[in-house]
């Protein structure tokens, strides 16, 4: 059986590709990247695929029994199309199995929501497609809070508009260990799991990097519209009008989510202390 990721030049398409390696080989993974010399690290066939060219896809998808289709990066309304783009693809070769990277959120009340909208969107587009399909929806990665913990000493804590709202964390090394259940086991066909840990506020999340990195942070919730703001002055208006929208989503309760985790892999979910500590010695 040969599988075929996406996107497997980024963080979580990597991250599956090592995955699945583990679990049969590097014969049967094939690599899809928009820039093949970006994934060739990974030790597996990399063949060229860009989600805007139906045709390069075409021919990257050919002798492939399963598809995961990582969710792209651009606007909302460009992603549906480039995902169907892949789901065509793969019907053209006749790939029997697609697999849907989605996300956790809530579709209307937020400035995150058009994102959270788009992959709905391809959920049901998978969902139609006459393929065996699973989907899972991801929660927020842990990495990014771990990969900014100088700023937030700098900053003298974490500040954001997220209140005491609750988040399933997650992480990209958790998830590429769902994923790579979900594409070789037939009994997750049909399913659509919500991957994501334990809920945590954003004052827990705090006293666990205090814990294990000794530093003394603390949280400071301020508004919506004052973080995004924020946000925007630092990383310009879409990045950062996605961002505060993500934290508005936390808010609001749109990521305080019962986990299917434990369905997709068989085991719990780690918890957020361990998640840290792990990432600690991954992330030097």
């Amino acid at each position: 059986m040969k599988i075929a990721v996406t996107s497997a030049s980024g963080k979580l398409g990597a991250s599956i590709v090592k995955q699945l390696v583990r679990e049969i080989g590097k014969d049967q993974v094939i690599g899809i990247a928009r820039t093949p010399e970006k994934a060739e690290h990974l030790g597996v066939e990399i063949r060229k695929g860009d989600y805007n060219d139906r045709e390069q896809l075409d021919q990257a998808l050919k002798g492939i029994d399963t598809v995961l289709l990582v969710s792209g990066m651009d606007e909302p309304q460009k992603r549906i199309q480039q995902h169907r783009n892949v789901i065509e693809a793969a019907k053209q070769n006749g790939a029997k199995k697609i697999v849907y990277t989605s996300i956790i959120g809530d579709e209307k009340n937020t400035a995150f929501s058009p994102i959270v909208a788009s992959n709905r969107q391809t959920e049901k587009d998978v969902q139609a497609s006459g393929l065996q399909w699973v989907i899972g929806r991801n929660g927020i990665y842990i990495e990014p809070d771990i990969e900014y913990i100088s700023h937030y000493i700098e900053e003298g804590g974490i500040r954001n508009c997220a209140g005491e709202g609750k988040c399933a964390y997650t992480s990209r090394e958790e998830l590429s260990q769902a994923y790579a259940q979900m594409l070789l086991h037939e009994k997750h066909n049909g399913q659509v799991y919500n991957l994501a840990g334990d809920p945590i506020t954003q004052a827990e999340l705090a006293n666990i990097i205090n814990k294990v990195y000794g530093t003394s942070l603390s949280y400071y919730p301020v508004s919506v519209a004052a973080y995004q703001k924020e946000r925007k002055e630092a990383l310009g208006d879409f990045i950062g009008t996605v961002i505060a929208g993500i934290y508005e989503g936390i808010q609001i309760g749109a990521n305080n989510v019962q986990s299917d985790f434990e369905k997709a892999t068989g085991r719990a979910h780690k918890a957020p202390l361990a998640m840290i500590e792990e990432l600690k010695d991954i992330l030097k």
